[in-house]
């Protein structure tokens, strides 16, 4: 499946096997529910269902049919979980969002409870319809891909229920080894998945510098060769940035400093800070 294709539930039912997380869809009856019966997997992989605009002729057609299970079935899963419809939503929770913003009242879904026979296949489920989607967020998608392996119980389990590589797997789970800075970089294309996989063998402390040094590279090579870019921020830059946003994202500092000094540089500013009375 090429990254940016939609999955397909039917063909994605027919394509996975036993392991299918949505068996036998197509043999499926939908009905309509209205928005008011649905809430939306409190388990989603996405945190941010993105631009809902590609979604927006919802409000006069739904081409395909949510897959949803009943509360009794989730909650047999997930008794820790507060639900009060009659449905959850499992592969469908940006067009129950879109259905919301464009003024649907109801949405067609397909009722499935097989899903909700094990968290496994429910995970499964979730996250094969966001998986190799051009919009996924690669950090949710790790992060996603993390929460099956431990479902699972190990990588090659979650690699056969994604029909994906043990290989995929593991490279996907490296990059929530990054730096938050450099995860921040990932999600916004300014680093690649390939570097990504790189520098997240690296110790955590080394990480930015090193992808620094490597941008700082490039920009002198393209300088070289008469197409420089605008050089990559350098560490005293990143943390006067910080030390400006600090009262609205104090976490922004902490992330930078714990990056740039590593945890023992951490553990002496700590200390320091410690034998110096607050002053107002």
């Amino acid at each position: 499946m090429a990254r940016g294709q939609r999955t397909n539930l039917a063909s994605l039912a027919n394509s996975v096997g036993d392991h299918s997380p949505v068996e036998q869809i197509t043999a499926m009856p939908s009905r309509g529910a209205a928005l008011t019966e649905l809430t939306p997997n409190p388990h989603n992989p996405r945190d941010d269902l993105g631009d809902l605009t590609d979604l927006e002729s919802i409000a006069d057609m739904q081409l395909q049919p949510a897959v949803v299970v009943t509360k009794a079935a989730y909650l047999k899963l997930y008794p820790e979980d507060s639900i009060t419809t009659r449905f959850v939503v499992i592969n469908g929770c940006r067009r129950l969002a879109a259905a919301h913003k464009y003024g649907r009242t109801d949405l067609a879904i397909v009722i499935n409870d097989e899903i909700a026979r094990d968290r496994v296949t429910l995970i499964s489920a979730s996250i094969a319809e966001n998986v190799d989607r051009q919009d996924f967020d690669v950090i949710e998608e790790a992060k996603a891909v993390e929460s099956l392996v431990k479902e699972c119980g190990s990588g090659i389990e979650a690699a056969t229920r994604l029909r994906k590589t043990q290989a995929w797997v593991s490279q996907r789970r490296a990059l929530l080894e990054l730096a938050p800075q450099l995860q921040t970089a990932l999600r916004r294309g300014e680093l690649a998945i390939r570097e990504a996989r790189s520098l997240a063998r690296v110790p955590l402390e080394q990480q930015v510098v090193r992808w620094q040094a490597a941008q700082e590279k490039k920009n002198d090579d393209g300088a070289h060769h008469g197409t420089s870019d605008k050089r990559s921020p350098g560490p005293s830059r990143i943390i006067a940035k910080a030390l400006s946003e600090f009262h609205s994202q104090p976490q922004l500092l902490a992330d930078v400093l714990r990056t740039q000094l590593g945890p023992d540089g951490v553990k002496t500013l700590l200390a320091v800070l410690a034998d110096q009375p607050a002053t107002v």
